[in-house]
């Protein structure tokens, strides 16, 4: 070919290195040569209890009309969740995941001469966002393994239009009460957007842990992203959705794509989000998995940082090398060297069978 078109390129994205998903069960069997139905995968945050019934037979229902565009404004879906959420449906913004919000804000706010803050050990979609965009990283060194919101909001100069915060953080699992919260956005200017990515939100038991409505309702620049993809089961279906002041959410909607949400997608989260039994299944069973993990970490004389997500970060030494020797035994974890975090495996809860599974590889590698 005689045309480089990676060159032609801009310079943000010339710059980027492709995001590297979980490793998927068949990639393992295959490369290993193991029995798919062998494997345990707690790498990718999933709900271990697969979907929601009731959002199977919500598919079911919907099948017959794979002919027709979906709704594109997402009627039915966002009248549900501003019911539930006492909002206006202008209000909310509906994705492909809530990284396509993410996406889609930095699209809207974020440009060469601007710049966006976030934290070391966030989530690797931000400077994924920041640099396609071609705006500049100010990222912020980290505090016990989560969010300095002090020095955060120090970092904020007059080029700053976007902050992003994870909470809780994806990967550490770390978390912020509506106190830190309140205080950092009284210092954030009014023309500095906050984004509060809250993907792991109905996990979270903490007394005090913000009310991201009354956020909402105190701070117009406020923008909180939330998802199907845990909780709730649907992450092979990628939707998600944004809370914000209608003038945020119709700014956004200049730049979402028609139909970027399909209709199987729309009617299975419609499902999920009215079926309560399934929400509190998912919850207690990580909770038991969060306390067994957690005693099996302190028996073998591992360190971990205490998560309310529904993953946990632990300290096995060399990861990459633990890594490897757990895919042999058909169990697949997160090594997260990409985050720089060269002695810590992100380990999603799973079903306790799943979670022993392991336990007991972990106690047999290292």
């Amino acid at each position: 070919m005689s045309c480089d078109f990676f060159k032609l390129a801009n310079a943000g994205v010339q710059g980027l290195m492709p995001y590297q998903p979980g490793k998927p069960v068949e990639e393992v069997a295959r490369e290993l040569n193991l029995d798919p139905n062998s494997i345990v995968k707690l790498a990718s945050n999933e709900n271990p209890h697969g979907p929601s019934p009731k959002a199977l037979e919500a598919i079911q229902r919907e099948l017959a009309e794979l002919t027709r565009y979906p709704d594109g404004s997402g009627y039915r879906l966002k009248a549900a969740l501003a019911k539930q959420l006492d909002l206006s449906p202008r209000q909310i913004t509906l994705g492909n995941g809530s990284n396509d919000l993410l996406d889609l804000i930095g699209r809207c706010w974020l440009a060469p001469g601007r710049n966006a803050v976030y934290s070391e050990y966030a989530f690797a979609v931000y400077p994924i966002t920041t640099q396609a965009a071609g705006a500049e990283h100010k990222v912020v060194p980290a505090k016990d393994w989560g969010h300095d919101l002090p020095a955060m909001a120090a970092a904020i100069d007059e080029n700053t239009r976007v902050v992003f915060i994870a909470n809780p953080n994806n990967p550490t699992g770390t978390w912020l009460s509506e106190k830190q919260l309140r205080e950092f956005m009284a210092r954030v200017p009014e023309n500095v957007l906050v984004v509060l990515d809250e993907a792991y939100v109905e996990y979270v038991q903490e007394s005090v842990y913000p009310d991201a409505l009354q956020l909402l309702q105190d701070y117009p620049n406020l923008i909180v992203c939330r998802t199907f993809s845990k909780a709730y089961g649907l992450a092979a279906l990628r939707v998600g959705y944004s809370l914000s002041s209608v003038q945020i959410a119709e700014t956004i909607n200049r730049v979402r794509q028609p139909f970027n949400v399909n209709s199987l997608a729309l009617e299975a989260a419609l499902a999920a989000l009215g079926d309560e039994e399934y929400l509190q299944q998912s919850v207690v069973t990580n909770k038991a998995g969060m306390l067994q993990l957690e005693t099996a970490f302190r028996e073998l004389g591992l360190n971990y940082i205490p998560s309310v997500g529904n993953f946990i970060c632990v300290d096995v030494g060399d990861a990459e090398v633990v890594n490897q020797a757990l895919l042999k035994e058909g169990v697949i974890v997160r090594p997260l060297r990409p985050y720089r975090m060269n002695n810590h495996l992100r380990v999603s809860i799973g079903l306790p069978e799943e979670n022993q599974r392991f336990i007991d590889a972990l106690q047999k590698v290292i």
